[in-house]
């Protein structure tokens, strides 16, 4: 079976090689005139010639083999088809003396296949005749006879974009389309063919770009549309994003390690959009209790990766390399800047890792010689109070939490501001505690001193006399922001309470540095009072205590009112209002999407369209935002002499 196919493609292959020369002598005309329909037309003709020889092929190769080689003894079809043991037998037979050269095979497709040179020069000949009749000069002049003129060739647009060096993209060309470019890349648009009264290029703030024998460029700061020719399309800008960090381990915000624990992992991953220029990781170890704690801070750099935008590290941390102690607290985060020409800084949220001490057991052999060292156990200082507010604003963003958990943890830290608060309350005779007797419990038939249990002491001269003005002034000051910052704990706003408990710092930190600072006290030396206009009532150069009211700002400028009025039907729109209107939705407009449909919008209005006028109205109007609230102080004043006033003019 093997030898008789192999037998008929060998065949095959002979009748191909036999036309071979006649179809590439056919194409040579056409392709030395470039003239391609006549080498398709051709390619096609030489197509089906070869479809119509292998029909007749594998209609005719038996009868032409066993008339052309006498040893098959008339059996070629018995060879491909042996059915019976006796034509087995014949095939077997003839297949071990069978060898056929190449040479008869090409006598018998020579005497039954032509050479198609025929078809050759006709081919020829009609590629001769149609270059004879281009070449004749009444050729070209027949569209002119005809009175028709050709169009003018329109000139090829060509965008080439430059992004700023520091991203490390290849500068890009290419046909003017929809493109995407960093932000601060070079737009330029050149024409193939230059021509001096090309219409320009319309961008969609309004500016137009002249673009003839040079090129025109912009520098790409915003996404916008632009327009030429009656097309548009979108140019868009990638704004440079700051570096994203996260962190893998630890897991929690505030992980508090077991009291055995040798050690704890921290991973942090950087990346950013072209190249991470500078990563490190703040560790903040906070040692001690009360406002005698202590910080230590230490920054680390984050090694550098194969890979330009990202930067990944894990490290195992032992206690000993973070210098934690039992009771001991660490604070880190990661922060990391690009390469940006103004770089961008992002820095992540804080973690916490916490080592609890060992547990001490209250002693009753406590002296009094030093009372400003005996501070409760669970009193937190205002830092530390900040922190846990500000980790319970990050747990809020980047959690989903419960409603329960979060009022538990703020009614947590606002305890602990009371506690403080009270704290600092007794330097001002105030109370230790809102209810007297929190820790006090109370015996059958024990008598109670209600003046000491609930009382404090105002008459003794050492605390009249043991601060000065400007002290008790920085103590309100410290404690009204505590009395804030608890308030809104307690009513689970957390976020409102970081600005006074930063303020209660500050006090706190005025009051730190005011034992440390040693001022001359000296009397108190008005100014001299001039005699001449005493008790003449010239006010003259004295500021008036009355505060007239504000007003509200202007959340639509005139010009933008003026065009909304003239949208709304068919009249005549105020001059430059394009301007305005391009600037209006630069700055109030938000997304690409939209502000690409409101400036065609603004290019549609301005070339006449009645009909997108209530579009371009549409889109002005999606700009306005709710004006805030104007709050108005009372310009009366209310005091206890003139309630008692109108109180005792009524009848």
């Amino acid at each position: 079976m093997s030898a008789s196919v192999d037998l008929n493609q060998r065949l095959w292959r002979t009748v191909l090689l036999q036309r071979l020369s006649a179809w590439s002598l056919g194409a040579v005309p056409w392709l030395l005139m470039s003239c391609w329909p006549g080498a398709l037309v051709w390619l096609a003709w030489v197509g089906w010639d070869v479809w119509r020889l292998r029909a007749r092929v594998a209609r005719e190769a038996n009868a032409w083999l066993n008339e052309g080689i006498p040893a098959l003894e008339d059996s070629a079809g018995l060879i491909a088809g042996a059915v019976s043991p006796l034509a087995q037998l014949q095939r077997a037979r003839l297949l071990a003396r069978l060898d056929v050269p190449g040479a008869t095979l090409r006598g018998i497709v020579a005497r039954r296949v032509a050479t198609g040179l025929g078809w050759s020069a006709l081919s020829a000949a009609g590629a001769a005749v149609l270059w004879q009749w281009s070449a004749q000069p009444g050729a070209a002049l027949l569209p002119a006879a005809a009175g028709k003129t050709a169009p003018p060739a329109v000139p090829e647009l060509i965008m080439q974009v430059t992004p700023p060096r520091y991203t490390g993209i290849a500068p890009a060309t290419g046909p003017g389309r929809e493109v995407q470019v960093p932000e601060q890349s070079t737009v330029s648009w050149c024409l193939r063919a230059p021509v001096a009264d090309a219409p320009p290029i319309e961008l969609g703030d309004g500016r137009r770009l002249k673009v003839a024998t040079a090129c025109a460029s912009l520098v790409a700061t915003e996404s916008l549309t632009w327009r030429w020719r009656g097309s548009r399309f979108n140019l868009r800008v990638l704004a440079d994003e700051a570096p994203h960090i996260s962190i893998a381990a630890p897991k929690e915000m505030v992980q508090e390690l077991k009291p055995g624990a040798s050690g704890t992992s921290i991973a942090v991953a950087v990346r950013d959009d072209y190249r991470v220029a500078r990563a490190t990781l703040h560790l903040t170890l906070a040692r001690g209790s009360g406002e005698s704690i202590k910080f230590t801070d230490r920054e680390l750099p984050l090694p550098a990766s194969n890979d330009p935008k990202t930067r990944n590290w894990t490290k195992q941390w032992t206690l000993a390399e973070l210098g934690m102690a039992p009771g001991d607290e660490l604070y880190f985060f990661a922060r990391a800047v690009d390469n940006a020409p103004q770089p961008h800084t992002t820095q992540s949220a804080t973690y916490t890792l916490r080592l609890p001490g060992p547990v001490q057991e209250a002693s009753d052999d406590v002296t009094s010689a030093l009372p400003t060292l005996v501070k409760p156990e669970n009193l937190r200082s205002q830092r530390q109070i900040i922190i846990d507010t500000e980790q319970l604003v990050a747990d809020q963003r980047m959690k989903k939490m419960d409603a329960a958990t979060v009022r538990e943890r703020s009614e947590s830290i606002a305890d602990d501001q009371a506690q403080l608060r009270r704290r600092y309350g007794q330097f001002l005779g105030e109370e230790s505690s809102l209810f007297g007797g929190d820790e006090h419990h109370e015996k059958e038939g024990e008598k109670h001193d209600m003046v000491a249990e609930f009382g404090h002491v105002h008459d003794q001269p050492e605390s009249a006399t043991l601060f000065d003005d400007a002290t008790k002034a920085i103590l309100r000051r410290a404690l009204a922001a505590m009395w804030d910052a608890e308030k809104s704990l307690r009513a689970i706003a957390p976020n409102a309470a970081l600005p006074p408990e930063h303020k209660a710092l500050e006090a706190v930190k005025a009051l730190q540095q005011a034992d440390r600072i040693y001022l001359h006290k000296t009397a108190f030396t008005p100014p001299p009072i001039k005699e001449e206009i005493r008790m003449s009532g010239d006010m003259a150069g004295a500021a008036s205590v009355r505060r007239a009211p504000g007003d509200a700002p202007e959340t639509v400028p005139a010009a933008i009112r003026t065009l909304l009025q003239a949208l709304d039907g068919e009249q005549p729109l105020p001059a430059l209002w394009t301007r305005s209107a391009y600037d209006w939705v630069v700055e109030r407009v938000p997304g690409d999407e939209s502000k690409f449909a409101a400036q065609r919008a603004i290019q549609d209005v301005a070339d006449g369209c009645v009909a997108c006028r209530p579009v371009l109205r549409a889109w002005l109007r999606s700009g306005i935002v709710k004006p805030p609230l104007l709050l108005q102080a009372t310009p009366t004043a209310t005091t206890p002499f003139t309630r008692a006033w109108q109180k005792g003019a009524q009848p």
